[in-house]
């Protein structure tokens, strides 16, 4: 009996035709969202062949959204959040003006209207939340000091687009005379009738509603429910209660305050991020994130037509232009007028240089609105497959025109330290400076001087414990790290530092492998941790080599690219109890301190 299952159809045929994409892009040196694009371009309705649903896939792709910006939020404290307002929020500001402006010059250029023109500015002016985390995610940039101003930017943007779409429908009213269109929801159901500036200020104490009802009824609720589903012991329910609480607060956040999901999910990871389980928490809905994201680029995929590239090329250049060179370019004097380093500067630029989600929602919403016209929605959707496409390209060459700018902009006194990352890979990364001097972006960093020594990959709970067991043994030793936090307790402790991705090889390459003994990988992400083995191992066929793992698979797997011995945490905690409890019967107290 046959069955109509448009959303199996719809999940089946996006994930499936991604992973075979992004596969063969992978294979061929690009990024795998350069796959999942064009999985979605072949099931979308402008190719011949099997047609998803085009209302169902942006639904699930706004799952992937919610989860994401619910990731990221445990990740990043109101501390952070206030600690990059001084940059963010004036720059957000100027960035989106400067870049609604060149969208209205194009506009008035093309014989729309301005009301069409400040839409289409608008909707090239914010960039997308999944592509600009995926960047800063594959750079381990999320928890830097320029991923913290790169997020608090987006969040701006977004609260600066969630007033654009509460005040849409009110320009439609104004504009079209015979549309009353104008009236927020509440008012609505209130019998009152606002103005345009009545709306504007009903929209500002709503999202303030919002944000003082999360931080201080939030910040109690949502821990409180997770400890006690903790207390639980079902892991099963503890991740329902995760999902739940994201989903229910970014769908609830959207319908009672007219926040986007996002962002409502965004705020309360946040409010989760001061409690210790939020990182159990992230751990949870990792899974469903990456799946859910990978069909919001199949969605996007969907949304285009290959053949407007070539029916009408001029316009579509001249919108990525805006979106890839103008925002960039604003973008970058903004940081550097504030005092901010070059590195600073390019990530913001490359972040920025796209765009994504809500420009189809203001682009969807102009058109029905009859503002914008449909050539205009065509011109932001090729733009934002174009931008996405370009934007790994982006980050690329902004890093080759670091050591440019370096020479012709001086860099200001206590910049911080460039990650090796996103430098050229001609060149290596600095090596950490003590606290108290500045950073010079301009110095190529050199190889390391030790030798016989051993080269210690990741600083958290696990590294932090081998590098004080190497200290008490006085052992020479190096430590590669990229996160803020334990690069500031190294430089206090005076080791020898590395900044970036060791996964990276000029990264590597500085910690001068061929004359180490020993390399310890002490990072839990068990694919980065194969290719560090890997390259180690190429680089010195005689190092001794060591790595963690949390399960039989990847054990072998980091054995199988030459890891001497892999430490699973489950085996040593396995094998430390029982040997407390076979040779101390008689001293519990002590066992419970052992353990």
């Amino acid at each position: 009996m046959p069955h109509d299952t448009p959303l199996i159809a719809t999940i089946v045929a996006g994930l499936g035709l991604a992973f075979i994409f992004g596969a063969i892009a992978n294979r061929l040196k690009a990024p795998p969202l350069v796959g999942y694009l064009l999985a979605g371009i072949l099931v979308g309705p402008h190719t011949p062949g099997f047609v998803a649903d085009q209302a169902l896939a942006p639904e699930l792709a706004e799952i992937g959204v919610i989860l994401l910006m619910f990731g990221v939020g445990l990740h990043f404290s109101l501390k952070d959040l206030l600690s990059v307002r001084a940059i963010a929020v004036p720059g957000a500001v100027v960035q989106i003006g400067f870049a609604t402006a060149l969208g209205l010059g194009l506009a008035l250029m093309l014989g729309w209207t301005i009301a069409g023109g400040l839409v289409f500015g608008l909707a090239l002016s914010v960039a997308s939340t999944v592509v600009l985390l995926r960047a800063l995610q594959e750079r381990r940039l999320v928890e830097t000091e320029r991923g913290r101003i790169a997020v608090g930017w987006l969040i701006v943007e977004d609260l600066a687009m969630v007033l654009a779409l509460v005040l849409l429908p009110a320009l439609a009213g104004l504009v079209n005379g015979d549309i009353d269109l104008g009236s927020d929801p509440l008012a609505v159901s209130l019998g009152l009738d606002l103005g345009v500036g009545g709306i504007l200020v009903l929209t500002l104490v709503k999202v303030a509603a919002f944000v003082a009802l999360m931080l201080i009824v939030g910040r109690r609720v949502i821990p409180w429910v997770l400890h006690y589903v903790a207390h639980t012991g079902s892991r099963e329910l503890f991740r329902l209660a995760v999902l739940a609480l994201a989903l229910g607060v970014a769908f609830g956040s959207a319908k009672l305050f007219g926040v986007s999901l996002a962002l409502g999910a965004f705020f309360a990871g946040m409010v989760l991020s001061e409690s210790e389980l939020s990182h159990a928490a992230a751990q949870e809905t990792l899974p469903l994130r990456d799946a859910f994201a990978v069909l919001f680029f199949v969605s996007v995929g969907m949304l285009f037509d290959p053949t407007s590239l070539w029916r009408d090329p001029l316009p579509m250049l001249a919108a990525v232009f805006i979106i890839v060179i103008g925002k960039s370019v604003a973008a970058f004097v903004i940081v550097r007028l504030f005092g901010h380093p070059v590195t600073t500067a390019l990530l913001i630029s490359a972040s920025l240089a796209q765009i994504g989600e809500f420009s189809f929602i203001l682009a969807e919403l102009g058109v029905k609105l009859g503002l914008l016209p449909e050539a205009g929605r065509d011109l932001i959707l090729g733009g934002a497959i174009l931008s996405i496409l370009l934007n790994p390209v982006v980050f690329n060459a902004f890093g080759r025109l670091r050591p440019l700018l370096d020479r012709a902009v001086p860099v200001p006194a206590g910049g911080p330290a460039i990650p090796a990352e996103e430098a050229p890979p001609a060149e290596a990364a600095p090596a950490a400076p003590p606290a108290p001097e500045p950073a010079t972006l301009a110095e190529p960093a050199l190889l390391t001087a030790l030798t016989d020594h051993v080269v210690l990959v990741g600083y958290g709970r696990v590294g932090s414990l081998i590098g004080a067991a190497l200290q008490a043994a006085g052992r020479p030793f190096l430590v590669i790290e990229d996160a803020d936090q334990p690069l500031a307790r190294l430089r206090e402790a005076g080791i020898e530092t590395i900044i970036g991705n060791a996964a990276v090889p000029e990264v590597l390459g500085l910690a001068n492998l061929p004359a180490a003994r020993q390399l310890a990988v002490a990072v839990p992400n068990a694919f980065e941790a194969g290719q560090i083995v890997a390259q180690a191992r190429a680089a010195n066929p005689g190092i001794a080599i060591i790595a963690r793992a949390h399960s039989d698979a990847e054990v072998e797997h980091l054995s199988s690219l030459g890891a001497d011995a892999v430490i699973m945490g489950e085996r040593e905690i396995a094998r430390g109890m029982a040997e407390a409890l076979v040779t101390n019967e008689a001293t519990p107290p002590e066992i419970t301190q052992t353990a």
